[in-house]
């Protein structure tokens, strides 16, 4: 078994998930008491919004990379980060270290491909609706990608950031994000990825019609897949 390091804490909500997935996957797979080989970097989420707020990428790149490059010196075989957003910085971390780093979107894409998924509606963090470093993946992989119009990414953005990421769920936001959901189906897309690591806490496959795509549950599974070869 190889030894992933996970960059986390970006929220902890979603670090908790991907724990649990690559755990309980491991064990699936190996059986008996086996676990993953894990090491995490973990940040304090507020000072890393702070950042995001202001919109600056190049400090978050710097602080990533130093991330990425303390794991691999401390035996990391692969580096994952543990949420979508910060996927903006993704190929700046991976210049500057020498081990692979699992990206978020490459598995998403491989996996709606699978599917025979050809258009989705993406949900996420305003910076991952909005721009390119999501969106180019998906559509490089032969994807057409829908984005809510602004006002639905603001409310999608402050449900995450405001409930999600602190571990709130409310009905009435449920109902929100089920509308956009509606919205998008009627403008073709015939899946939804949740490309926030926090949204599949509050949307769930059996209340939608279309195809759910579990970004968290994509990329575990993806890192288990490295991890064991």
């Amino acid at each position: 078994m190889k030894t992933i390091g996970i960059i986390g804490g970006m929220s902890f909500e979603s670090t908790i998930e991907y724990y649990r997935i690559i755990n309980e996957e491991i064990n699936k797979r190996l059986g008996s008491l086996h676990s993953a080989k894990m090491l995490i970097e973990s940040y304090d989420f507020d000072e890393i919004e702070k950042l995001q707020s202001s919109e600056d990428w190049d400090n978050l790149a710097k602080i990533l990379t130093y991330s990425a490059q303390k794991l691999e010196k401390i035996g990391a075989n692969y580096i994952a980060i543990a949420t979508n957003t910060m996927h903006l910085v993704a190929d700046e971390v991976q210049k500057n270290i020498n081990i692979p780093l699992i990206h978020i979107a490459v598995a998403t894409s491989n996996y709606i491909k699978a599917k025979n998924i050809d258009t989705v509606a993406l949900f996420g963090t305003k910076y991952t609706m909005t721009k390119p470093f999501y969106k180019d993946k998906l559509k490089d992989f032969g994807i057409n990608v829908i984005i809510p119009n602004p006002k639905e990414q603001e409310t999608i953005n402050n449900i995450i950031y405001n409930e999600l990421c602190i571990g709130i769920i409310k009905e009435s936001s449920k109902n929100k994000l089920y509308d956009i959901i509606q919205n998008c189906e009627t403008k073709g897309a015939k899946g939804v990825v949740l490309g926030c690591t926090e949204l599949p806490n509050i949307i769930k496959q059996a209340d939608i019609k279309i195809k759910i795509i579990d970004t968290t549950k994509v990329h575990s599974l993806e890192i288990v897949n490295k991890m064991l070869g």
